[in-house]
């Protein structure tokens, strides 16, 4: 049940947050009219109405006192123990849970020390196109899965790693290593603040591993460990030639039409089989070793077909989604496609993304595309990046004791060898934990291609998830054994 809601008010380009009031279920007025905002002493607010039960709509130009430092404690929210919000950046709320207490005490200073990650954001729910009976924002068990957003894309997956601890606690009463959780909501739009956010807490988020769940496995039967990913760049082309639309009869063949210009441009960038043209975009990191590693991976179980004649066309499947840089249309748009005129439309648009392996130089992408489209002829084709702040590519080296450590518990499991891959195929901030905070990078999915994240019809396989808690249950036990590397 909820307790008490705190109004809480932040400017955008701020990281100020502002406390309004508070309001807690004793109070009488918790279900009544606007009088509660006069007993707490908050009568000069320019419009208050009470909506439906629990619910509070605030208008004002007035604000209140800051929290201090930024920081405010929770202690009845449902974690497993007291939790701070420790910052407030880009609009986004990190939270990180603390151990014992209001500080970062440890069972022992000589245990492991392991941190974890998860995000409670999710992209739009995209309502409309679910199949019938299933929604984004209810959760559905149907056919072996839960259905709904987030089960697979990051909630689900982080949760599953939480009852695993549950359960050794439940048995052994003490974990036997000390863990440290952070949790994130804008991983979705590239995590700002996150990277900040450790670099200003390099001591509180200091640990020996990190360990953490997000992204699809290779196959559904067999677990699937990872240590990085590839890094991923958004970006908008656009053409704008003129305010208005003009009649394709009185002005076809006289006037540019952008729609035109704009998919020559994109067609430039690769090949009629999406092979990049673009020298500065290919990476110099498929070394013989990870070809060596990436041979051994079955293809991707993504539930649909795939195709071969797509991509570089002399690298496997597995070394093109893992090893390579690949490029993508998101989306585009000209004129008005529900409703299309006979007309030439003065601007087109689109968005697109490149996802890139280590050994490709992030700085470089926009100012080698920006070269390539001139030397093309492509000048009047404008180049927009995206506030979505760049994902860097990042990977392990293999022979990291840890990352041995983690595959023999894995595989003494399942009683059989399990996928090890280099990077994962998406993007994440893994470099907020591999480069910031300097730390040993396993990533365990506990969800596969075909869940369609981001997608409608988003779920989780409970056999997968069944699975996944045991062996991380099992894994957990392991650490708690094991003496401090």
């Amino acid at each position: 049940d909820v307790v008490q809601i705190d109004i809480l008010y932040k400017q955008e380009n701020s990281t100020v947050v502002h406390n309004v009031g508070s309001i807690k279920n004793t109070d009488p007025e918790w279900f009544e009219d606007g009088n509660w905002f006069k007993n707490k002493g908050l009568a000069d607010y320019d419009s208050y109405s009470p909506t439906t039960k629990g619910v509070f709509i605030v208008d004002t130009e007035n604000i209140h006192a800051a929290l201090p430092d930024n920081q405010f404690l929770r202690v009845w929210d449902a974690v497993p123990r007291k939790a701070k919000a420790q910052e407030i950046t880009g609009n986004r709320l990190v939270f990180a849970n603390y151990t014992e207490g209001y500080d970062m005490s440890i069972e022992n200073a000589d245990f492991n020390t392991i941190l974890t990650y998860g995000h409670g954001d999710v992209v739009l729910g995209q309502e409309s196109c679910w199949d019938n009976g299933l929604s984004p924002y209810k959760l559905i068990e149907k056919d072996n899965r839960y259905y709904g957003r987030g089960t697979a894309d990051n909630k689900g997956q982080h949760l599953i790693n939480i009852k695993a601890l549950n359960s050794l606690l439940s048995v052994q009463k003490k974990l036997g290593f000390n863990f440290k959780i952070l949790f994130e909501m804008g991983e979705e739009i590239g995590s700002p603040g996150l990277k900040a956010f450790c670099q200003q807490n390099k001591e509180l988020l200091k640990a020996d591993v990190f360990i953490a769940s997000d992204g699809p496995r290779i196959s559904q039967k067999i677990p699937t460990i990872f240590t990085g990913s590839r890094g991923g760049i958004n970006f908008d082309l656009s053409v704008n030639l003129r305010d208005n639309a003009h009649h394709s009869g009185n002005f076809g063949g006289i006037l540019k039409d952008p729609s035109i210009i704009l998919s020559h441009a994109i067609a430039s960038i690769t090949d009629a089989r999406g092979q990049i043209n673009i020298p500065e975009w290919l990476p110099t990191s498929l070394t013989p070793d990870i070809k060596e590693i990436l041979a051994e991976l079955p293809l991707v179980d993504a539930g649909f077909d795939l195709d071969p004649d797509w991509g570089q066309k002399e690298l496997t499947m597995t070394e093109r989604v893992f090893g390579w840089n690949s490029f993508s249309v998101l989306a585009m748009l000209s004129g008005e496609p529900e409703a299309p005129l006979n007309a030439i439309s003065g601007h087109a648009r689109s968005t697109c993304q490149l996802r890139f392996v280590v050994g490709t130089d992030v700085n470089k992408i926009i100012p080698a595309l920006r070269n390539h489209l001139n030397s093309f002829g492509f000048e009047d084709v404008n180049i927009h990046e995206s506030e979505m702040t760049p994902f860097p590519a990042t990977r392990l080296e293999m022979n990291n004791s840890w990352l041995s450590l983690i595959t023999k518990s894995l595989e003494n499991s399942m009683g059989s060898k399990i996928d090890l891959l280099p990077n994962l195929g998406g993007s994440l901030p893994n470099d907020s934990f591999s480069e910031v905070l300097e730390l040993p990078t396993i990533w365990i999915p506990h969800s596969y291609a075909g869940c369609a994240q981001h997608s409608p019809n988003e779920h989780l396989s409970v056999p997968l998830a069944r699975q996944a808690l045991i062996c991380m249950t099992a894994l957990f036990a392991d650490l708690s054994k094991e003496e401090k590397v």
